[in-house]
């Protein structure tokens, strides 16, 4: 990946520094634990690919995964809606996303993940999943429902570096007949999701 570009540039700094940061906490909860680059670049490309209009990110953080997703968005005309619970750590991605421009495609929503999918009646055509994993299965039920059955996809973090802590819903899934799923060996891991349609 070049990082000729200004934008990318900027990125990069920004991962330095998340990755600074983490190495200085003991406790995992304090870290920012931000996606590898090559799994943004890989999400990126996928947003293009499959020209999503509507992004569901759920768990912002320090918004390095949703700066990506929104540069994607200004490419596809889509809307990317991401979610954090820590009000902190949503004032810094809104700080970035307007710094490198691209804050006029985000949804900055704040608050438990948990209800906003309980609330929300929308389907999505790219959701990407890297929160608390231990909400994940809970997750699942709401979020089986807001796939866009032709063509959306869910994709999920860190099934490689914590897949003991993911099992439960990859088995899930995998036993869900209506679903089709693999793992790909990028970054942490990354488990894709898509409805089989037939």
């Amino acid at each position: 990946m070049s990082l000729s570009n200004p934008f990318l540039q900027r990125l990069n700094e920004l991962y330095q520094s998340f990755i600074k940061f983490d190495a200085t906490q003991s406790n995992r909860i304090n870290r920012y634990r931000n996606i590898e680059p090559e799994s943004a670049l890989f999400l990126a490309m996928q947003v293009r690919i499959q020209q999503s209009k509507k992004i569901l990110e759920i768990g912002t953080s320090t918004g390095y995964s949703t700066l990506w997703l929104a540069d994607a968005a200004q490419v596809t005309g889509a809307k990317v809606t991401t979610l954090e619970i820590d009000e902190k750590r949503t004032a810094q991605a809104k700080h970035y996303a307007q710094e490198l421009q691209v804050d006029d495609v985000i949804d900055f929503w704040v608050g438990d993940a948990q209800k906003f999918l309980e609330q929300t009646q929308e389907k999505y055509d790219f959701i990407l999943l890297d929160a608390e994993r231990d909400a994940y299965l809970s997750y699942w039920t709401y979020l089986q429902n807001m796939i866009q059955v032709k063509g959306g996809v869910l994709v999920v973090d860190n099934v490689i570096s914590h897949a003991a802590e993911v099992k439960s819903l990859i088995n899930e899934i995998k036993q869900d007949s209506r679903f089709m799923s693999t793992t790909l060996p990028i970054g942490a891991g990354l488990f894709i999701v898509t409805f089989k349609n037939d």
